[in-house]
């Protein structure tokens, strides 16, 4: 695995299993984030800047809200030659509080600086879908037998439970949602 993977997967492995301290091998100190949120049922401040910024929302703020957390890229892992690189991506997890169950997809949009560190990060998210508890089970059992961090979305989608409201999902799993601009 090259750098830019590695990059990658660190910050996969910081958000979702809570090690922060893990983001320092992900993230140059100066590094950049902004978030486009094209949905109303989660949110994000739109910028930050600085590892330590970056670090409180995407790590620790993310996981006081959030706990049994799968991010997957949707796309092979970048080559050390690429200096940007975009994947769809594909993230489930749990509410702390309601016991709800989120799934969502949308788009990263990374840029590698001359440490082979994420320099600017770009995440949007399309769809942050909210299921009722009940569904946790099954959620669950689907995300944690993906290939992780860096799964085929048709991987993704053969597993997929058979639960109407991840219609979006489904259709983003399959290319039928448009891509951004």
């Amino acid at each position: 695995m090259g750098a830019h993977a590695s990059a990658i997967q660190t910050y996969i492995r910081a958000k979702d299993e809570n090690r922060p301290h893990l983001m320092p091998g992900a993230f140059a100190l100066d590094a950049s984030l902004k978030m486009k949120v094209e949905t109303e049922t989660i949110s994000f401040p739109p910028a930050s800047k600085g590892i330590a910024a970056i670090t409180q929302v995407l790590v620790r703020d993310f996981v006081r809200a959030y706990e049994n957390i799968y991010t997957f890229c949707l796309d092979n892992s970048p080559s050390d030659d690429e200096a940007d690189f975009r994947c769809r991506w594909l993230v489930g997890m749990s509410d702390r509080e309601t016991k709800s169950i989120r799934v969502g997809c949308g788009y990263y949009d990374w840029q590698f600086g001359s440490s082979e560190l994420v320099q600017n990060l770009t995440i949007t998210i399309k769809t942050m879908l909210i299921l009722s508890s009940s569904h946790h089970r099954q959620v669950m059992n689907w995300l944690s037998h993906l290939p992780y961090p860096w799964c085929p979305e048709e991987a993704a989608a053969a597993g997929m439970p058979s639960i109407s409201d991840l219609s979006e999902i489904r259709q983003f799993l399959m290319h039928i949602s448009k891509e951004p601009s």
